[in-house]
C-alpha cells in the first residue's frame, strides 16, 4: 500500500487554444500545466480536473497523450510522469426543487475512468446543457437524473461543497439528500466539504455518518491547488483505487482530510448585504441584528446549525483524522518570491508543510518565516472568520 495526496477538484481556466473554460479561473490553468504544477510544485499524486467534458478540453488531452509524456492506464486515469493520476471529471449544476417549492440549483464533481466514458458523457449532455464547452454550466435535469447518466458511463457521483450559499445542495436546496436522490441515495460513495466546513460541523447530520468527506482545492489558480486536500491509502495511483478508497474497500481508505480552518472559507458565516459586513454572534444568523434586514448571505456555520439533527457532533469510527491546514498562501509574509525561494530548496509544498523542522526554514527564509510557518502549522494563528464572499484572515 502506499500513501498518497489526493485533490479532486481543479478548475480550467483556458484551453491551449486559449479558449475559455471556468471563465473565473486563471488563464494559466490548462490541463498540461495542472500535470506539471501537481508534479513539480504540490507534491499531489492523484488530481481530479473536473472541467474535462468541455470539447476544448477534450481535445487538449488527445493533443496531451499524443506528446507521449502521458498515458492512460487499464484501471483508469492519466500517468504523467509516473508520479501523478490525472482524475478525467466534469461538475454539473443541476436545477432542483428546493424545500419551499422554489427552484434551486447545485454543483456535482462527475468522475470517469477514461476518455472514451467522459467524452460519450460530453456528448449526452449536449442535449441537455446550452454551451457544453463551458465549465459547470446549468443543465435542464436534476441530479436525481444526472446520476443515471454518470452511472451509464462508468462514472461517480459526489455532491460538491456541499453547504456552501450558492449553488449546493444543503446550502440552497434541501435539507436532506435523501429528498434529493431517494433511492439513488446509495449510490453516492462521498460529499465534498468545501472550504468553509469540516469534519466535525459536517457530522451533525445523521445521514452523512455513511458517506466519505472530502476536502478539496476548487482551485481557480494554480497557486491554490492543494488548499485543500486528501491523504490516501491506496494500492496504485489510478481511478479504480480513487474508488476504492471512497468506499473504503480491500485496505484503500481515506487516513486524512487537510482542510483550512472553517472559519478561513469565505462563507463560513452570514454577512449582511446591506451593511456590507459578516454579522456577528451566536448561530444561526437568519437576520442583520443591526439593521434587521434578511438580506443576508447565509454562512455554513448558520446553515449546518439550522439543518443538524444531532445535538454533538459524533463522527462514525472509520471517519479519518481532520488537520487543519493553512496553505503557503494564507501566511503572512509569504509572497510569491519567497513561497519559490522555498520549493526551489525544498521541492513541493507537501514536503515543507509536513517534513520541514522549524531549522530547515529559517536557513532559508529567516526566523520570523519560519516562525509564521510552523505557527500556522501548530494552528497558533489567530483567525479572523469570513463571510459573504470574502476569506478569512491569518493574523
Amino acid at each position: 500500500m502506499y500513501e498518497i495526496y489526493a485533490d479532486l477538484h481543479v478548475h480550467i481556466g483556458r484551453s491551449e487554444s486559449n479558449k475559455p473554460i471556468k471563465i473565473t479561473a486563471a488563464r494559466s490553468l490548462n490541463f498540461a500545466n495542472i500535470a506539471k504544477e501537481c508534479v513539480e510544485r504540490k507534491g499531489i499524486n492523484l488530481v481530479g480536473i473536473i472541467d474535462c467534458a468541455s470539447p476544448y478540453v477534450i481535445e487538449d488531452i488527445e493533443n496531451f497523450l499524443a506528446t507521449g509524456e502521458a498515458y492512460e492506464i487499464p484501471d483508469g486515469g492519466i500517468i504523467y510522469k509516473d508520479k501523478v493520476c490525472i482524475i478525467l471529471g466534469s461538475e454539473i449544476e443541476t436545477s432542483e426543487i428546493n424545500d419551499e417549492g422554489k427552484t434551486g440549483s447545485a454543483h456535482n464533481l462527475c468522475y470517469f475512468p477514461t476518455l472514451n466514458d467522459i467524452k460519450a458523457f460530453s456528448n449526452e449532455m449536449r442535449g441537455h446543457i446550452k454551451n457544453i464547452t463551458l465549465s459547470s454550466q446549468r443543465a435542464d435535469i436534476s441530479a436525481y437524473e444526472l446520476i443515471d447518466i454518470v452511472t451509464k458511463y462508468n462514472g461517480i457521483l459526489v455532491p460538491a461543497h456541499c453547504f456552501t450559499p450558492h449553488k449546493s445542495f444543503y446550502g440552497n436546496c434541501t435539507d436532506s439528500l435523501r429528498k434529493i436522490f431517494k433511492e439513488k441515495y446509495d449510490l453516492i460513495p462521498a460529499i465534498e466539504l468545501g472550504l468553509s466546513s469540516d469534519t466535525f460541523l459536517a457530522d451533525q447530520i445523521s445521514e452523512l455518518e455513511t458517506k466519505t468527506f472530502l476536502t478539496n482545492s476548487d482551485a481557480h489558480s494554480l497557486p491554490k491547488i492543494a488548499r485543500e486536500y486528501n491523504k490516501m491509502q491506496l494500492g496504485g495511483i489510478s481511478f479504480k483505487e480513487f474508488i476504492m478508497a471512497l468506499k473504503n474497500e480491500e485496505g484503500r481508505k481515506i487516513i486524512a482530510n487537510y482542510g483550512l480552518d472553517p472559519k478561513l472559507g469565505k462563507y463560513h458565516r452570514t454577512y449582511c448585504e446591506v451593511c456590507d459586513k459578516r454579522i456577528p454572534g451566536d448561530a444561526p444568523v437568519t437576520r442583520c441584528l443591526e439593521c434587521e434586514s434578511k438580506n443576508i448571505t447565509m454562512g455554513v456555520y448558520d446553515r449546518i446549525e439550522i439543518i443538524k439533527d444531532k445535538k454533538e457532533t459524533q463522527s462514525p469510527e472509520i471517519r479519518p483524522e481532520y488537520v487543519y491546514q493553512i496553505p503557503l498562501t494564507f501566511i503572512p509574509g509569504l509572497g510569491g518570491k519567497t513561497i519559490d525561494k522555498l520549493l526551489d530548496h525544498f521541492g513541493t509544498e507537501m514536503t515543507i508543510l509536513h517534513k520541514l523542522s522549524n531549522d530547515d526554514i529559517e536557513g532559508v527564509v529567516g526566523s520570523k518565516i519560519a516562525k509564521n510557518i510552523i505557527s500556522a502549522r501548530d494552528g497558533k494563528m489567530h483567525i479572523v472568520e469570513g463571510g459573504g464572499g470574502v476569506y478569512g484572515k491569518v493574523e
